[in-house]
């Protein structure tokens, strides 16, 4: 059970009557936004702070919830948003069920619930989403970042140890490849972001780069995720079961576009 707390920054007075309730930090993730959990009876909701930047994603998140909730799509429902003292704060509902960093020991249920999250994602139609996220557009985002020094090069991955920021994006310039297969994509499919329940799929969380991109930029976090978690054998029943094949070049390009993010 988790220890009453409250959160590092005051709260602003709409969300006061929060604080008499048990909070739990979640630490799970590479968010730069603070997220806890705060058990209401048998229930709880989320409430995630983030300090009110130029850059700051939470107003994209708050457009991308009202999207999904729009389509139907399980996720998070807003409950809150508020901006006061320097910081967005977003209250939400939880999604049923954990996020798949739980069953790492059921390989079957990692295979089968994260190509289900992904196929059911992608399905929704493309040209009702209003969130560009093509290369041209991800990679001014990109740059954004690099210029505003929120690239963080001490937690490259191991193909990228040693590299700047700068030299990563100028790879990612030169070997941009041809997207197809548009679709809606979460942008950061990684286990932590797809809940199951019961061993089925029941959401996805943390939403803030959702848009219309090449369906490998969730295809090449989500198998970097299962090979992380579960091991290489995974990529393959994972790429079966969503129904793809490998594809060394975009897996390679999208891996290194994260790194910007």
């Amino acid at each position: 059970m988790g220890e009453a707390m409250n959160p590092r920054v005051r709260l602003p007075h709409a969300l006061k009557p929060l604080e008499g309730h048990e909070w739990t930090q979640i630490t799970i993730g590479k968010s730069g936004a603070s997220v806890w959990r705060i058990a209401m009876g048998e229930s709880a909701l989320f409430l995630k702070a983030e300090p009110n930047e130029d850059l700051a994603e939470m107003p994209g998140e708050v457009l991308r919830l009202d999207y999904l909730a729009e389509m139907g799509f399980p996720a998070p429902r807003i409950v809150d948003h508020v901006e006061a003292d320097d910081y967005h704060w977003l209250l939400m509902t939880g999604v049923k069920g954990e996020d798949l960093t739980h069953v790492t020991g059921k390989p079957e249920v990692l295979v089968e619930v994260t190509a289900d999250a992904l196929k059911r994602l992608h399905a929704l139609d493309p040209a009702h989403c209003p969130f560009d996220h093509r290369l041209e557009r991800r990679l001014q985002d990109a740059e954004a970042n690099l210029l505003a020094g929120r690239v963080d090069e001490s937690d490259f991955d191991i193909d990228h140890v040693g590299w700047t920021g700068r030299q990563v994006f100028d790879w990612l310039h030169a070997n941009k490849p041809r997207e197809s297969h548009m679709v809606v994509t979460h942008g950061d499919a990684s286990l932590p972001n797809l809940m199951a329940l019961n061993g089925r799929f029941s959401g996805v969380v943390d939403c803030s780069r959702l848009g219309v991109a090449d369906r490998w930029q969730d295809l090449a976090l989500a198998c970097s995720s299962l090979e992380y978690n579960g091991g290489k054998a995974l990529v393959a029943d994972f790429l079966a079961a969503y129904g793809a094949e490998f594809d060394e070049e975009r897996y390679a390009y999208y891996i290194s576009l994260d790194e910007m993010f």
